[in-house]
């Protein structure tokens, strides 16, 4: 069994406060893992070591077979990320950030690519607007698109359907579904347990930066249970 995420009693400390505390947990290829929690669990943290954005305190990770700590760029070239509240540059409009995401990636065709993804996401007519003035949701749906447009084998997204509409959200949610079809990966953090049940297939539920629980959502189904039912059992021990 592939595994495309491998943490090892990962850890993150500030000062006294550990945000994310001895974590070990495994991510197989081709899953839609869902990594659940209140505000303040860890979530954020864990993405951003994963993405070799922050160096853990302890322990170790590997993404996509690199070291999370020895080659964090190189991990940072192979994902798709979308970090929680992060938008793109004010001063570029969409495509132009389309284009300077293009040139770092090295990805062809982008213009073909870019239409797709304005079609899908139903933003096209904002593609020459500048970044500052969209939406909250047309850029999160810019964001979106930066973090897929190289069909990436794995992504990491925290809270991904935050500032989308239901009607937006659904058809999201058909994507990220169909994509894990193609044996891509997709790792989410979310507190938002009813869209983990119905489109994860395994889970894990972090509380205060402690790992409470893993598993797939078959698992909890079978025990007769919804995933909001455990998820509040655990929390509020």
């Amino acid at each position: 069994m592939e595994h495309i995420i491998e943490t090892e009693y990962l850890t993150k400390k500030y000062a006294e406060l550990t945000a994310v505390n001895s974590v070990t947990l495994n991510v197989r290829k081709g899953s839609l893992f869902g990594l659940l929690g209140p505000n303040g669990s860890g979530k954020t943290t864990m993405i951003k070591m994963l993405t070799g954005q922050i160096k853990p305190t302890s322990g170790n990770a590997r993404v996509l077979g690199l070291d999370i700590e020895s080659d964090p760029v190189g991990v940072r070239k192979l994902v798709g990320i979308i970090p929680e509240q992060e938008s793109p540059p004010s001063f570029l409009t969409a495509m132009e950030y389309l284009e300077f995401i293009a040139d770092i990636r090295k990805i062809p065709d982008l213009e073909n690519k870019a239409d797709w993804w304005f079609d899908f996401l139903e933003y096209g007519d904002k593609k020459n607007v500048l970044c500052k003035d969209l939406s909250r949701g047309t850029r999160q749906k810019l964001m979106l698109t930066q973090a897929f447009i190289h069909e990436p084998e794995l992504a990491l997204i925290d809270e991904p359907l935050i500032n989308f509409d239901p009607i937006m959200q659904d058809k999201v949610k058909s994507f990220f579904v169909s994509y894990t079809k193609k044996e891509k990966t997709l790792f989410i953090s979310t507190h938002l347990l009813d869209t983990a049940e119905e489109i994860c297939t395994e889970v894990a539920i972090l509380h205060l930066g402690d790992l409470l629980y893993t598993g797939t959502i078959d698992s909890v189904r079978q025990e007769g249970r919804h995933l909001s039912d455990l998820f509040l059992s655990l929390v509020r021990k």
